[in-house]
């Protein structure tokens, strides 16, 4: 069995640290005296999470007394510490570092669904890409390559998996730690032989000709939930009515970005630097309202395989 990554640890030991010390933001929110309560989200600057922006703008937050605050990060795996010690009352997160910190008994639990495949290999969202004259052919051609990944992420189950379908050894893949942003410069000047990327970064490395060679969503399953939205546990224990009410906008948001495509490539400017060529020509992710608990219970299979946990997680105890 291998050994738990060692950034998986120190994400799952922050949190826990936090709850233990009972930070002096304990999670709760503030409300106005006209009876507006106050929230952050911890939020990623990619195309995933375009409905929540897209649901503040329209006003579904409003509606139900919300004011958000959306203060990006990095990675889903930094957002996990930054809700469990009440930095943030919710953020957005890859399934697999929600798996990993429930896993080990990191008090978070999703509360709305957050982003979803298109289930269509070669058209997806999400993909491992080459160099165009690169001599990786299929994912088989992977095992014992650089791959340029973001760690303690879905990237890493998800790459292996496209590797041990296509016939190649997941375990010789050796994965190497950038932001998306970067992985298309990365991979024109060969400091990787492949990166897993989404979009907007897929779109500008097919724009200097690279080509997928993986489809590694599709790989693990058509309707794989890739992300989810979260809080504490202590929050939602403590404030039910909150919960709820983010809950309800955010599957009101995702609704309305699956519906209004146009209007998600418009809301992408307000908080991305995407170039409006590559805006028009990325491919966009499904936004469904509800996870898909066959896809994720899949995707635990995969992380106990790989090492990344003991025991598949309890889904019960994270799923809304």
């Amino acid at each position: 069995m291998r050994r738990l990554p060692a950034g998986l640890v120190a994400v799952a030991l922050l949190a826990v640290a936090a709850t233990a010390c009972g930070s002096s933001s304990s999670g709760s929110s503030g409300k106005s005296s006209d009876g507006v309560t106050t929230v952050k989200v911890g939020v990623i600057p990619i195309v995933d999470v375009a409905p929540i922006y897209l649901g503040e703008k329209k006003g579904f937050y409003k509606e139900r007394g919300l004011d958000l605050t959306l203060e990006t990060s990095q990675g889903g795996a930094a957002i996990v510490p930054g809700v469990v010690s009440g930095q943030f009352q919710f953020g957005f997160s890859n399934t697999t570092s929600l798996m990993v910190a429930r896993s080990r008994n990191v008090p978070v639990r999703a509360v709305a669904n957050g982003v979803a495949s298109t289930g269509k290999a070669g058209a997806d969202f999400g993909g491992v890409v080459v160099k165009g004259d690169s001599p990786v052919k299929s994912p088989k051609d992977l095992a014992g390559k650089k791959v340029a990944v973001t760690l303690k992420n879905i990237g890493d189950t998800s790459v292996r998996e496209s590797v041990r379908k296509a016939g190649g050894d997941p375990k010789s893949v050796e994965f190497v730690e950038l932001p998306f942003d970067q992985m298309p410069a990365a991979l024109d000047a060969g400091q990787v032989d492949a990166a897993w990327v989404v979009e907007p970064s897929l779109s500008v490395a097919r724009e200097q000709g690279a080509r997928v060679v993986a489809s590694n969503f599709v790989d693990v399953s058509p309707d794989l939930t890739i992300a989810l939205y979260f809080t504490s546990d202590k929050l939602a224990q403590q404030d039910p009515d909150l919960v709820k009410k983010f809950a309800e906008a955010t599957r009101a948001s995702l609704a309305y970005a699956a519906g209004h495509p146009d209007e998600v490539r418009d809301i992408l400017a307000t908080y991305t630097k995407i170039p409006e060529k590559t805006v028009q020509a990325l491919t966009l992710p499904r936004w469904p309202e509800e996870p898909d608990r066959a896809s994720l219970e899949r995707l635990g299979e995969l992380g106990r395989q790989d090492g990344l946990f003991d025991e598949a997680p309890d889904l019960d105890a994270l799923l809304p």
